[in-house]
């Protein structure tokens, strides 16, 4: 597939050039499709390492608290970090990437996630564990909200194909970490501390592709010098002559934040508590995390083919509706009959997980040029984050308190209304930059 899009982009740059004037330097084939094919390797590798920071310790989470003595309110608020670290250290990215460039962003986001997911399982007491959990999330903030960012600047006539790779990736990280952790864990000795140390070893590898790639502040990765300079000319000058957008300012901006924030929450409670749902239903461990695994791996084809589908609608209304009602009836079997149908409760989840890339293309088609995509994304998925906070706490908080899973199945339940209503809202056919200067 990368091979793929590697070539279609060097005939791309080829025809281009065949139809210039005489007196063109004619362009590098050879060193395009390279460098394509790199960026594209460093997309998936950083799209893979998205997720196993969190889906490995929901695999484990209950060896992580028997291990550090944790009750259900702690473990509530630990699986509230991820959300809480997107918030606020998303809102830094794209000012981060302005000032560092792009690639260097997730460059060392990358290292951050290696050195955190490094030092968590063996930084001794909750604590310790927290702080180093956070390091690991930093890095993943950033670069969520940097990868619509990057697709926009580097493969801006494919938005939808582009997202969709990703998007798939990130899927199947999050799924194999869902899938092999705890059989991993076993193989490696039974020590869970290993189990999670073990997925820095992906995130160090993410780090190569991008190194490349990290003095490369302001155009594509196969530009000349002289056409960068050409590019950061045109950028001043539509920078310059375009008015101030005011994002707050946005309806499309605000639904889209709240819908991003409620598909987050359920995407947190699902990553961290789905397992253990199962467990206490009388499932095996190894199961649960297949179980998990599964509603992960959803995404894998789904994240591909989503994006592709929205891009080509004038409304993404009805995918919103139709996931949604995927959500509901899943939750409505988690309270049922959990153990009896929990490969359909799975499935049903999996799908409805993947309002994710429908927002994140949704981030992509909301805005016309590459800095309002880098200011809305910023916008939504901070927002989005920050309103996702309370979730994964309070289903810890009254799993705790009620001594069953009743009452926080009935909330993932009554959270997906909001989320369709908003999602309507967000996939209109409108963009940022018209409401933000009315």
């Amino acid at each position: 597939m990368m091979g793929l899009m590697a070539r279609e982009e060097t005939s791309t740059t080829t025809s281009t050039a065949v139809r210039g004037p005489a007196t063109q330097e004619p362009p590098r084939p050879a060193t395009h499709a390279w460098t394509t094919r790199l960026l594209l390797i460093g997309i998936v590798l950083t799209a893979l390492n998205l997720r196993p920071a969190i889906t490995s310790l929901g695999a484990l989470l209950k060896e992580v608290r028997d291990g550090l003595g944790m009750s259900g309110s702690v473990a509530g608020l630990l699986t509230s970090v991820p959300p809480l670290c997107f918030a606020v250290f998303g809102v830094m990215a794209a000012r981060l990437a302005r000032r560092f460039g792009l690639a260097a962003v997730v460059c060392a986001g990358m290292l951050a996630i290696t050195a955190g997911l490094l030092i968590r399982p063996y930084a001794g007491g909750t604590p310790g564990f927290l702080a180093a959990s956070a390091l690991a999330l930093m890095g993943i903030a950033v670069s969520n909200v940097l990868m619509p960012v990057i697709v926009k600047r580097w493969f801006p006539d494919r938005v939808g194909s582009m997202t969709g790779l990703y998007s798939m990736a990130l899927a199947l990280g999050t799924a194999s970490a869902a899938a092999i952790t705890v059989p991993m864990t076993d193989a490696l000795g039974g020590s869970w501390q290993t189990g999670l140390a073990v997925w820095a070893g992906l995130a160090g590898a993410a780090v190569l592709p991008w190194l490349p790639f990290v003095r490369r502040r302001e155009a594509g990765p196969a530009e000349e010098p002289a056409a960068r300079g050409e590019a950061r000319v045109r950028e001043r000058s539509a920078h310059d002559a375009a008015p101030a957008l005011r994002i707050t300012r946005s309806r499309t901006a605000w639904a889209l934040a709240v819908f991003f924030g409620l598909q987050a929450t359920a995407a947190y409670i699902t990553m961290g508590w789905m397992a253990q749902i199962f467990r206490d239903a009388g499932v095996s461990a190894g199961t649960a995390g297949l179980l998990l695994a599964v509603t992960m791996v959803m995404g894998v084809p789904l994240a591909f083919v989503i994006p592709r589908v929205a891009t080509r609608l004038p409304h993404q209304g009805p995918i919103v509706l139709a996931l949604g009602v995927c959500g509901l009836a899943g939750y409505a079997g988690l309270y049922l009959a959990p153990a009896g149908g929990a490969w359909a409760w799975a499935l049903l989840l999996g799908v409805s997980n993947c309002a994710f890339p429908l927002a994140l293309t949704m981030v992509g088609m909301r805005a016309r040029t590459g800095a309002g995509v880098a200011q809305l994304s910023a916008f939504a998925q901070s927002t989005g984050y920050l309103i996702s906070i309370p979730g994964p706490l309070l289903v810890g908080v009254l799993y705790q308190h009620s001594g069953g899973w009743g009452l926080p199945i009935a909330l993932m339940a009554a959270l997906m209304v909001p989320q369709m209503v908003v999602g309507v809202l967000a996939g209109r056919d409108r963009t940022v930059e018209d409401e933000a200067v009315r």
